[in-house]
């Protein structure tokens, strides 16, 4: 890793980074990290901070009184996303402007992100805001977003913003060091310092355990950073508590740093497909497919899915809606962006010569 290798980078800044035993917000921790973030920022590197930390914050500042009133999850979350998102963000624009820096909040819904043309709306606020020298401060709209629409976490937000701002590198900060091939710090435990983009599943010795505040684990995490990495783009995840860890990492060669790095593919990935590659949760139906089509998929060689290779369908959707490929084990393998709706296309199972389900150009397989 050379200096000057990036020109622009997602860093995504875990709760447990951010919050005090007691839920309180960390200023001196926040202070430490945007001042890490100035200095990236001021030797050019473009920079989008996904920050957690909102509702960690209001229940620090609102728990006593919420307990009291015994909120349901829901309804807590979305108080303590309202009081701590404005703590959060208004930390976050006094320490970026005692270096002079401007910052700007983006609060979005997974739902937001679902089609393609609030997609590339919210892709245009966020390259108008790195054009004009302001660092996009992101993070999911907790106080509107419900169980079933919400982001598993902000490692899934941060991964689909990388995709979408087509960055050199996405750095999440965790409270641990990396990946480790067990329970963190335990006898004879390591962190895996590379994993490839082809590696094998590694997910059966990596610790499933979740942090205090935060909702996902290593293994969303690991999930997500593959994915990426498997769209060109190098995923790091260190410990966002040791002292100069982004510029250690960005502008001193890994020198001496313990993370993990997952190496990037060198395959091209148009925009298009990058949306699709993270939009499995927005699928209005599923797509069973024969063993025939199957095995034409998973070749190297681009190949669409023809009619004559589905079985079943699930679902009511419309032309143009995100729908989930099915392997005939039953398993996910992919999603893609139907041709016809659903009941346009039962009505061509299993025919030759029918027009194309899912082109390859609007699909992405996993």
């Amino acid at each position: 890793m050379k200096t000057g290798r990036y020109k622009r980078i997602v860093v995504k800044i875990g709760s447990n980074v951010l919050t005090c035993a007691d839920g309180t917000l960390d200023t001196q921790r926040m202070s430490s990290l945007v001042d890490q973030i100035a200095t990236l920022f001021r030797s050019g590197i473009d920079i989008i901070l996904v920050s957690s930390g909102a509702v960690a914050s209001g229940r620090g500042e609102l728990g006593v009184r919420a307990a009291l009133r015994k909120l349901d999850p829901v309804s807590a979350r979305q108080l303590f996303s309202a009081v701590g998102q404005a703590k959060l963000i208004n930390t976050y624009y006094n320490l970026f402007r005692n270096w002079e820096i401007d910052c700007g909040q983006v609060l979005t819904t997974k739902e937001s992100l679902s089609t393609r043309n609030h997609y590339l709306n919210q892709k245009n606020c966020m390259t108008v805001m790195l054009n004009s020298r302001v660092i996009p401060v992101v993070n999911e709209n907790d106080t509107i977003s419900v169980t079933e629409l919400m982001f598993t976490d902000n490692d899934e937000l941060s991964g689909m913003v990388a995709a979408m701002m087509n960055v050199d590198a996405l750095i999440i900060l965790s409270n641990i060091d990396g990946v480790y091939n067990g329970v963190p710090y335990a006898e004879n435990v390591e962190v895996i310092r590379e994993i490839k983009s082809k590696s094998a599943n590694i997910s059966d010795y990596i610790y499933a355990g979740k942090s205090h505040f935060g909702r996902g684990g290593m293994i969303t995490k690991t999930r997500i950073a593959r994915k990426v990495a498997a769209q060109g783009i190098e995923v790091i995840i260190a410990n966002g508590k040791r002292e100069n860890i982004l510029p250690d990492l960005v502008l001193n060669h890994l020198s001496g740093v313990v993370c993990t790095r997952f190496t990037p593919s060198q395959r091209s990935v148009s925009g298009i497909k990058k949306w699709i590659a993270h939009s499995n949760g927005f699928a209005k139906g599923r797509i069973c497919i024969n063993q025939g089509a199957y095995e034409a998929l998973m070749q190297p060689k681009a190949t669409s899915l023809l009619p004559v290779g589905v079985e079943v369908i699930e679902g009511n959707f419309e032309k143009d809606d995100i729908v989930q490929i099915v392997a005939p084990s039953g398993e996910n393998i992919g999603v893609g962006r139907v041709s016809l709706s659903a009941e346009k296309a039962r009505q061509t199972i299993g025919e030759k010569g029918a027009k194309v389900l899912i082109h390859y150009d609007y699909m992405y397989l996993d």
